[in-house]
């Protein structure tokens, strides 16, 4: 079984990752570190891969079903994090950003849809690995364009501060996931399980999201 970075920083029954800061300002002997959404985003990117591979590398059934609902929680998360706070962004402040946001989300509904069906199956149903590849192989595709198009144009767009701004946002999302670390979040979550997130309209979503304490800058 893979044991990478996502391995040692998380188990299938513990979420929350580190955010890796770039951007420095000084301000006489002190620096405030900024975050970029960039990097949120491919940590992300990376720690889904891991969970992923730890799936196809599970030595039995239930460490195959513990990982695979981790995955499908943390990747419900992460689109609906980025439908909420990064494709607003792309629409906002780039010239093409209402098409590559409109793209984006039709590519989220297949990968929902069909996360939903990989999460109906038991480990040892024969579609089981045939349905996790076809949904991976859509999620790589997303994720390259994403990561060195979309992304990164986004980047060239907004300030350190917008950036580091839609990171400490992006951050928030975790409160949609049943495991939680932080003490200002309510102790029960908003949803009890994958197929109540997956199911939930993205307007309850954001009402939900709005009510929850900010982060502020790290420092």
């Amino acid at each position: 079984m893979a044991t990478s970075l996502f391995a040692k920083r998380i188990s299938p029954a513990v979420f929350g990752r580190r955010i890796v800061f770039h951007h420095q300002r000084y301000f006489g002997a002190s620096a405030i570190f900024m975050a970029r959404i960039s990097d949120a985003i491919k940590q992300d990117h990376q720690a889904l891969q891991e969970a992923h591979d730890n799936i196809i590398a599970a030595k039995d059934p239930e460490e195959r079903i513990r990982w695979r609902n981790l995955f499908a929680w943390e990747l419900a998360r992460h689109t609906i994090a980025e439908e909420l706070l990064v494709y607003p962004a792309f629409e906002k402040h780039l010239s093409d950003g209402k098409d590559l946001a409109a793209k984006d989300r039709e590519e989220h509904l297949l990968m929902r849809k069909e996360l939903q069906e990989l999460q109906a199956m038991t480990a040892d149903h024969p579609e089981f690995i045939a349905t996790l590849s076809n949904l991976w192989g859509n999620f790589r595709q997303h994720i390259q364009e994403e990561e060195h198009e979309d992304i990164a144009a986004l980047e060239k767009a907004i300030s350190a501060d917008e950036s580091d701004a839609l990171v400490r946002s992006f951050q928030r999302t975790k409160m949609l996931t049943p495991t939680r670390s932080h003490s200002s979040l309510p102790s029960k979550p908003p949803f009890e399980n994958i197929e109540a997130l997956l199911a939930a309209p993205l307007d309850r979503i954001r009402e939900l999201f709005a009510q929850y304490p900010e982060e502020k800058s790290a420092m």
